[in-house]
């Protein structure tokens, strides 16, 4: 069993900075694969960013590749997720899910389906 919280979501306007944290608990290895996953009005639910805790591979999605980046507090079980220029595009609700570890690769992280377990959700809000 997997579960998720997700914090930090808040408002911010154009160009700001903004960090979520996703803790972990129960059993899960270093052979996870935790995402961010963002749902935004309008659009489909978009992978944004992965790691595979057993490598430290991250993947990033192109449209915040340069601007957002992930990183990992493993004595705490938690992942990072610092978001900077931030765009109204950026707005909606993030989310931290995880999935098992084979499928955490550049071809397959970021197909939705695939993950299992799933946080309730933080909203972040940019403003212009």
């Amino acid at each position: 069993q997997v579960q998720l919280a997700e914090s930090g979501g808040g408002l911010v306007q154009t160009a700001g900075s903004l960090k979520l944290s996703c803790i972990v608990s129960g059993s899960i290895g270093d052979d996870l694969c935790l995402a961010w996953i963002r749902q935004s009005p309008g659009k489909e639910r978009e992978g944004v960013a992965a790691v595979y805790f057993g490598s430290g591979l991250i993947h990033y999605a192109d449209a915040v590749k340069g601007r957002f980046s992930v990183s990992q507090d493993k004595p705490k079980n938690t992942m990072f997720l610092q978001m900077n220029v931030l765009k109204v595009e950026d707005s909606g609700v993030y989310y931290c899910a995880a999935m098992s570890w084979h499928a955490c690769n550049s071809r397959d992280w970021s197909q939705i389906e695939r993950y299992i377990y799933w946080g309730q959700g933080t909203q972040v809000s940019v403003s212009s």
